[in-house]
């Protein structure tokens, strides 16, 4: 069995170091708990020795095991990443702090991925390399923050970010769907007036106008039509819906389908400003919290790249990195591609020339806080706002259809 050698310090705060001869570092941290030692580091003897030698540049063990299948919710991604902040925070070393929110968090959830990631800590694995086998729900995005966090020693300030970004995602969502609760019963109630216009209505009223000898009104005969065809081929319909959405996932699926779509939805009305706003906002704090804790322009923007989901704007940002690595100041490689606001680039170009480019980035990400509130609340506002637009109409058109109907019989009964 290999043997392992651990520092540990004891209940008086006394630091020990010592060596273990087990199986793998899980046993050497169920070892030292029950010797009530809280360990600092371990490592393989042979693994300490190497360091020695090569001036502590060994690497970290691969993760290993199957990855879990556990799913978290936005809301319960944002109560995890918050509590792990809180206790890193707090000064406790990751792995006691994964250690509390396994035996304590009430969350069966946040509890099962927590205890997943101690242990492939105790296994060597790193944070950022853990967190997708532990659950599905940590996307790349995540991960690479986290991963930036770890290389700049800012990770409690990075999952802070991230609990904010998580909050203000959750927020959306749940402000369109409470704003979007109205439009939707009117809508229904648009729904089921039609479907009683169309088969309890219609039908008294079209025998009455048989009778006057009186022709059903234009507008009258094409919502009766309209219902008609509906009720006959409603599974035709469905059919083609469905189809279509396979087809459009499919095509999506493709990098050339997916690099269009990531383009075209930055252009959607009311949704495209709030997807554009998010990623400088994104940008502009994640960059602020790296340059300001050390890590090297370069090195940041490469983080910052490989952590973008949306594959437009990588291309862009991996623009932005070669130009950087052959020279380019950071301004004038943003100006080349096009693809960024005039006022981020010059508040980028100044920091640069006063040698305060951290300041600049967390200016400019206060900045983009306050534009993507007010057009998040835009969003809520506008859609809304169109869905009673259209259900008006909807119930407009079938009120005018009745009182013309009804107007006309009555015309035909006076003529009689």
């Amino acid at each position: 069995m290999p043997s392992f050698t651990y520092t540990a310090i004891d209940s008086s705060g006394k630091k020990i170091s010592g060596d273990v001869v087990v199986r793998n570092k899980a046993e050497v941290y169920r070892e030292l708990e029950a010797k009530s030692l809280t360990p600092v580091k371990v490592a393989l003897a042979a693994e300490t020795s190497g360091a020695s030698k090569t001036g502590g540049k060994g690497k970290a063990e691969a993760v290993r095991g199957p990855k879990a299948h556990i799913r978290l919710k936005r809301q319960e991604m944002v109560h995890f990443t918050e509590e792990l902040a809180d206790l890193l925070d707090a000064g406790m070393n990751l792995e006691r702090a994964l250690k509390i929110l396994h035996e304590r968090q009430a969350n069966a959830s946040i509890r099962a991925v927590a205890g997943c990631l101690r242990e492939q800590i105790r296994e060597g694995a790193r944070f950022s390399k853990a967190l997708p086998f532990a659950s599905p729900s940590f996307d790349e995005l995540y991960c690479s923050l986290v991963a930036a966090g770890e290389a700049s020693g800012s990770l409690p300030e990075i999952l802070r970010r991230l609990v904010i970004n998580l909050k203000q995602l959750y927020n959306l969502q749940r402000r369109t769907m409470g704003a979007m609760i109205y439009p939707l019963m009117v809508m229904l109630a648009g729904v089921v007036l039609l479907f009683v216009f169309s088969t309890v209505l219609m039908p008294s009223l079209s025998k009455m106008m048989a009778k006057t000898g009186q022709e059903l009104p234009v507008i009258t005969e094409v919502l009766i039509r309209f219902t008609d065809f509906m009720a006959a081929w409603w599974w035709l319909l469905l059919a083609l819906m469905i189809g279509t959405a396979v087809m459009f996932r499919s095509f999506i699926a493709t990098s050339s389908g997916r690099l269009w779509w990531d383009h075209y939805k930055m252009k959607l009305p009311g949704f495209g400003p709030v997807i554009l706003g998010r990623f400088y906002t994104q940008f502009c704090h994640t960059l602020a919290n790296l340059v300001a804790n050390g890590v090297p322009l370069l090195n940041s923007l490469r983080l910052v790249a490989r952590g973008t989901p949306n594959h437009y704007i990588r291309g862009h940002l991996d623009r932005v990195v070669a130009e950087v690595g052959e020279g380019t100041s950071l301004a004038r490689a943003m100006e080349k591609t096009k693809a960024f606001p005039e006022q981020l680039v010059d508040r980028i170009a100044i920091g640069e020339q006063t040698g305060e480019l951290g300041k600049s980035f967390a200016k400019a990400a206060a900045k983009y806080d306050e534009d993507l509130d007010v057009r998040i609340g835009r969003l809520t506002t506008l859609v809304p706002t169109v869905m009673l637009i259209g259900v008006a109409v909807i119930v407009g058109v079938v009120a005018y259809s009745v009182i013309t109907t009804i107007f006309g019989s009555m015309s035909g009964i006076r003529g009689r």
